[in-house]
């Protein structure tokens, strides 16, 4: 069981502090951020139609790299975000980010998302970060913009309005792990998001050496919120956090989106501040239908039963 947390070569380094996750014996759920010819994810997607996946690149030549499922029935409402350049191991290239960013544009827009969970269809890997190969092709102002677009897409996962969840059932380098602490209930990672969930002295340590620190003592930190025994099909991260979206989801959607903003602005603020906006969060839950449901079910003492209205 080893979490790993290590600098690695390349331009990336400066803007994810060079961290790397790693998981053998143990997976992590952490709630809370060239080949081109790769096979799509359909594959790979069986127990459900193509009729449910948005992904479909073959008019323009593009390999399907990042695709998305909806859930059914008693899950209706989970979303999950499907990575699958299986030859490059998720690495983070031009194809993968930009379906990635168009993927999360959607799911910022749909009202009837009510969790998303993040996760690889590559056994052994969340994703393996920059794409070197590619890096190498381009000249210092390409690696900057692109770099900056990397950066660009992290705050956009960590902005989506619904709750969030990377489920590392494999190794998260560099990029990697930002893309995954991007998530809602671990928005730490790299440089900037480190020193906000583990405090800045031990984010420079860990940045500053590349230490390896143990599962146990990640969950101690605060760098991964649970931490689970692999199983034998390498998917318990994945069970864990679909476990963990199955209790978001039958909470009121309004309130849970409105928490989050609440948090999310509230933390970079003063306190003074944070209590305004939380005000302004609380004001616009008042006038919903679910606010009405709540107290309703609350005095008829049985479960609500939210519609996000």
């Amino acid at each position: 069981m080893t979490t790993l947390l290590r600098r690695l070569s390349g331009s990336m380094c400066s803007l994810l502090g060079c961290r790397a996750v790693t998981h053998n014996r143990t997976s992590y759920l952490i709630p809370r951020d060239g080949a081109w010819l790769l096979p799509a994810c359909s594959g790979s997607l069986t127990g459900y139609s193509r009729a449910q996946s948005r992904w479909q690149h073959t008019e323009t030549g593009d390999p399907v790299e990042v695709d998305l499922k909806r859930l059914e029935g008693k899950d209706d409402g989970i979303v999950e975000v499907l990575m699958c350049r299986h030859k490059a191991r998720n690495a983070l290239g031009h194809v993968f980010v930009s379906q990635m960013r168009e993927l999360v544009s959607t799911l910022s827009n749909d009202s009837a998302v009510r969790v998303v969970v993040f996760r690889s269809l590559v056994p052994g890997v969340f994703c393996a970060g920059a794409d070197l190969k590619e890096r190498a092709l381009m000249n210092n102002s390409e690696s900057d913009l692109f770099v900056h677009g990397l950066r660009s897409l992290m705050t956009q996962i960590a902005s989506l309005p619904t709750p969030t969840i990377a489920a590392m059932d494999g190794a998260a380098l560099g990029g990697g792990l930002e893309l995954a602490l991007a998530c809602d209930l671990r928005t730490a990672g790299g440089s900037q998001r480190l020193p906000r969930m583990v405090g800045l002295a031990l984010a420079k340590e860990l940045i500053f050496t590349g230490k390896r620190v143990g599962g146990q003592t990640a969950l101690e930190i605060g760098l991964v919120n649970r931490a689970v025994d692999q199983n034998q099909t390498g998917d318990a991260a994945y069970r864990e956090a679909l476990s963990l979206a199955r209790e978001i989801l039958p909470q009121a959607p309004i309130a849970v989106r409105m928490a989050k903003e609440a948090m999310n602005k509230g933390v970079e603020v003063d306190i003074s501040s944070a209590m305004a906006i939380e005000r302004m969060c609380y004001a616009r839950v008042i006038p919903t239908r679910d606010r009405q449901e709540g107290m309703a079910a609350f005095i008829e003492k049985r479960a609500p039963q939210y519609t996000g209205e």
